[in-house]
């Protein structure tokens, strides 16, 4: 075919000569859309209907809002009605939030004081660490045969019960309500209060951080979840609602956050109240990044770097100071044609400092140093330049206070004198691959390890025979991440469980499965992006497979690594490794990494 009959061919023509979805080019697909699988697969047009007549719907105009999304389309697809019974769980102090709620009708009870319920009325692990002569017995009295199970684990608590919904779905319920009013102060919210009263999880999920309190149904109640990308579409939409849920945030959260960052330690609250009302909310990035991480790993640094959303520019001017609030940023520095990782941000550190205080006390006006992007989801408080200068830093500290930005040498290369301890090339191996999110992230130095599988041994020991890792993984240079539970400080893994089984431990942080309340559902293990969790078929102590009594299969369980959460000594790998080839990295500690690095 020539030039010219390659003009005239058209799409359509080229699809009919191929029949059906096919073209010369290949085969054609209909992209995937959002609202392909609706939230709540349940709600009707009459649901609908029902919504935009009551607050704070009715209030909103539906004209501010594009074809693509309409008002309409939000609450169709992006919300669920949730019919809940007494004592019926909503969410749990430290479940990672991605929705939001509001009361329709009866009421909800928050739980306020003493500060959080037990471990196992909420369907979690009970801290149990175990003696030094239980850690001893475990050398005779592991079992022989894989995952095997007590079968007295799967007979109820006494005060939570767990009522099976669906065929993956299930929902963790309190035994005895009354007593637990007796016993802990509760704050009660219910249908019919004012807007800013039956509104309540919008701040977790907006920053994917973790629930400050557990919630559960007083009586026969009703809410609406509205999923994270709903909540947002509402808030940039409605200025009322923004307002709101702002506001919300700056009386309930903000200035406690602000008063636990040490950059705003030594403010009076006077001033934290000052600074909280001036800050700017910032969000960049995927916020469901684990779903594409999979198939962004295999790419050029290149295309990678290209994907992360730009947060500030080297080289531009500096318009504020800019704190983490959960997830993960890169500073780079421009190296020839591209970009050089010298450092990865997490929650609670701050870009922008130095360059402010170097404007503020020279009179100067240096420009950003380095360039910052979001790595996945980011959301970040923006305090402006000019609220720096008035409240913080003519009283900061003398030793907080950076130094002034010096004239890069033509020998300092990329980081221009940021030195991490750590090489560019193996910064940017922990970023690209999501490392950095890791608080126990398993390193192996390969030049000193023997193979001699001890630290497999170890954990197998300590797991009933069962290890929870695999001596396998990424590699740079002689380093390699092992394949380990990370216990993340972004822990996706736990968004979507149905019954809370998989939780961060609230004493010691490592995030853990409770056996009992696992339904198998498989959520966290695919939710996890660096594939650290297996489903494993239980069994009895005879090697019997444990089974369902009404699908008559093998029941399911999630595992992974628990930081030998119950062991004296810790980690039982990083102990048993006679050549010192193997630590669990906190990787939000440069410094400790740096020295571990380059012993």
């Amino acid at each position: 075919m020539n030039r010219e009959r390659a003009k005239e061919w058209s799409h359509a023509d080229r699809r009919k000569s191929c029949g059906l979805e096919s073209s010369r080019l290949g085969i054609e697909v209909r992209r995937p859309q959002r609202w392909d699988v609706s939230f709540g697969r349940e709600m009707s047009e009459a649901d609908v209907d029902r919504l935009l007549a009551r607050p704070p719907f009715c209030h909103i105009d539906a004209s501010r809002f594009p074809e693509a999304t309409p008002l309409r389309g939000i609450l169709r697809n992006d919300t669920r009605i949730l019919r809940l019974k007494e004592g019926d769980i909503v969410v749990r102090e430290g479940d990672w939030g991605q929705s939001a709620f509001f009361v329709l009708s009866g009421a909800v009870r928050i739980v306020i004081s003493p500060p959080g319920l037990p471990a196992g009325m909420l369907g979690r692990r009970e801290a149990d660490r175990k003696g030094w002569f239980q850690s001893l017995a475990q050398l005779w009295r592991n079992s022989e045969l894989p995952e095997v199970r007590d079968i007295a684990q799967f007979r109820s608590d006494g005060r939570v019960g767990v009522r099976q919904e669906g065929e993956d779905e299930a929902r963790i319920f309190l035994e005895d309500v009354p007593t637990i009013l007796e016993k802990y102060e509760t704050r009660r919210l219910y249908a019919g209060q004012v807007k800013e009263g039956d509104l309540f999880g919008e701040i977790a999920a907006l920053g994917r951080t973790e629930r400050t309190a557990t919630v559960f149904a007083e009586g026969e109640t009703e809410l609406l979840e509205i999923r994270w990308q709903g909540l947002r579409e509402l808030r940039r939409r409605d200025d009322a609602l923004r307002d709101h849920i702002d506001k919300v945030y700056r009386e309930r959260s903000l200035a406690v956050q602000l008063r636990h960052t040490p950059l705003f330690a030594h403010l009076s609250d006077e001033a934290i109240l000052n600074v909280a009302v001036q800050t700017v909310f910032e969000t960049y990035g995927e916020y469901d990044w684990y779903g594409s991480f999979k198939e962004m790993v295999s790419e050029d640094a290149g295309t990678r770097l290209e994907r992360e959303p730009l947060i500030a520019d080297e080289g531009h001017y500096p318009n504020g100071v800019k704190v983490i609030r959960s997830g993960f940023a890169r500073m780079s520095r421009q190296f020839g044609n591209g970009h050089r990782t010298v450092n990865y941000l997490g929650r609670g550190q701050v870009y922008g400092l130095q360059e402010a205080a170097h404007n503020w006390r020279t009179g100067q006006q240096a420009a950003w140093q380095y360039s910052l992007r979001a790595i996945g989801h980011v959301h970040m408080l923006c305090i402006p330049t000019a609220v720096i200068e008035e409240f913080v830093l003519p009283t900061l500290p003398a030793d907080q206070m950076p130094a002034l930005i010096a004239a890069p040498s033509p020998t300092e290369g990329a980081a221009g004198g940021y030195d991490t301890g750590i090489a560019p090339g193996m910064l940017e191996f922990l970023a690209d691959r999501r490392f950095i999110n890791g608080k126990a992230t398993m390193l192996i130095d390969m030049d000193r390890c023997t193979r001699c599988d001890d630290c497999v041994r170890a954990c197998a020991e300590a797991h009933d025979g069962s290890p929870r890792f695999i001596r396998h993984g990424a590699r740079h240079g002689r380093f390699m991440v092992a394949n380990a539970c990370m216990h993340c400080a972004d822990p996706v893994c736990m968004i979507g469980c149905p019954t809370g089984a998989i939780h961060r431990d609230r004493y010691r942080g490592q995030v853990v499965i409770n056996d009992a309340t696992c339904i198998g559902c498989s959520t966290c293990a695919n939710n996890c992006p660096y594939h650290n969790i297996r489903m494993v078929e239980a069994r009895d102590r005879n090697g019997q497979f444990i089974l369902d009594e009404h699908t008559h299969w093998p029941i399911q369980k999630a595992t992974k690594c628990d930081l030998c959460v119950d062991q004296l000594g810790g980690p039982a790998c990083q102990r048993a490794c006679p050549h010192d080839a193997l630590k669990r990295v906190d990787m939000s500690d440069l410094q400790s990494l740096a020295s571990w690095i380059n012993r």
